[in-house]
């Protein structure tokens, strides 16, 4: 089977990955010189903690896939695990609650609450003032997104001859076809559109009333660490027991959201939530902030980077804060679940909304999504 990938973002790997294993004939078109968007911008975080319980499996998947991944196409990864640092009681309570919701669970095994002590002799990046303890999981892996992504072709190519057309935008897919912009046409019996969130150039009638907006990230990284310093495991602080959908259950979140939002309502307004991550160069990656829809304008303000960074600065230490690059990152939000998977013509199938978990979960879903597509 001849199959069509729109999109050379971490999505349309994945699915040039599954099909090509599969033993299909594997085209990837990526209308920008080499991948450029929210794949590359992103802290690189294989991020299983954060997926709700029935998501598991296919995270533990993806992961897995990472791993090989990496060993094939010879890019870095670290499964370095990650801690959420609790600096205040309430925090420490929600994380007391999680561990003891998964107490009876295959999720279990994979975590583990650690006191300040412990906390501090898995990291030297914690910030010791005021720190109750930590949430230590083990199954979080970390890689450089943009060398990640962008090796991944190659090796594709290599190992499964699939072909890349870069710098070569799509403007026209329909059962059987797609349409580049020099006038090409190229025949495949499936097509599948990774297209992140450009929603206005192939089947923007498909995006009406559907639950899926752009939503703009703010991030930051410091220049490599002096003496080869490592922050350890990524590390993320209470501000992120409220973004992720996995805490929602612990009974006493709704009390830490409540304080959050009467001692910093900005925190709330802006979507910002820290964590730190470090890449194989030594530098750190920070961040983030989250607007969504209409809020998502082309001018990056400094007052998000300096409200990232102060909360930051309040549960992690670093040796050096110099930053030696800023950026913003747009990806598609489906808030009706985890992925938009639509069949928009026979043959035809759109495959976006990862929103922030794209990098988990792209491989783990598109292997789910193939073993239900296949046969024909």
């Amino acid at each position: 089977m001849r199959v069509g990938i729109v999109g050379a973002g971490i999505a349309g790997l994945a699915h040039a990955w599954s099909a090509a294993q599969r033993g299909h004939e594997v085209t990837v078109f990526e209308r920008t010189p080499k991948a450029s968007g929210a794949s590359i911008r992103n802290f690189g975080m294989i991020w299983v903690i954060g997926q709700p319980d029935h998501m598991q499996s296919i995270a533990m998947d993806s992961r897995d896939r990472w791993i090989h991944a990496a060993k094939q196409a010879g890019f870095w990864v670290s499964p370095c695990g990650s801690l959420h640092l609790a600096h205040h009681d309430d925090e420490w309570q929600v994380l007391s609650e999680y561990v003891a919701e998964h107490g009876q669970t295959q999720r279990a095994e994979h975590l583990q609450l650690l006191d300040r002590s412990e906390t501090l002799s898995r990291t030297s990046g914690a910030n010791p003032d005021g720190l109750r303890g930590s949430l230590w999981s083990d199954t979080e892996c970390c890689v450089d997104p943009t060398s990640a992504v962008r090796s991944m072709p190659a090796w594709l190519h290599r190992q499964y001859q699939v072909e890349f057309h870069f710098s070569t935008a799509v403007t026209q897919a329909q059962t059987g076809l797609i349409r580049t912009g020099d006038g090409t046409h190229h025949r495949f019996d499936r097509i599948v559109i990774c297209s992140g969130d450009d929603f206005a150039t192939l089947f923007p009638e498909v995006y009406n009333g559907i639950p899926i907006r752009p939503c703009k990230l703010h991030m930051m990284r410091t220049v490599e660490q002096p003496q080869g310093w490592r922050i350890g495991p990524h590390l993320a602080g209470g501000l992120t027991l409220r973004h992720y959908p996995n805490f929602k259950k612990c009974p006493t979140l709704a009390a830490l959201q409540q304080r959050i939002a009467q001692e910093s309502p900005h925190l709330d307004r802006l979507g910002i939530h820290v964590m730190a991550s470090q890449n194989h160069l030594g530098q750190v990656v920070l961040g983030d902030s989250h607007q969504y829809g209409d809020e998502v304008e082309p001018f990056d303000t400094s007052d998000i980077d300096e409200h990232i960074l102060k909360e930051l600065v309040k549960i992690i230490h670093l040796p050096t804060w110099q930053l030696q690059a800023r950026w913003h990152g747009v990806y598609a939000k489906y808030t009706d679940g985890l992925v938009f998977e639509q069949v928009v013509a026979p043959g035809v199938i759109v495959f976006t909304g990862l929103g922030g978990n794209g990098m988990t979960l792209s491989f783990g879903l598109a292997e789910d999504a193939w073993s239900r597509w296949e046969p024909l």
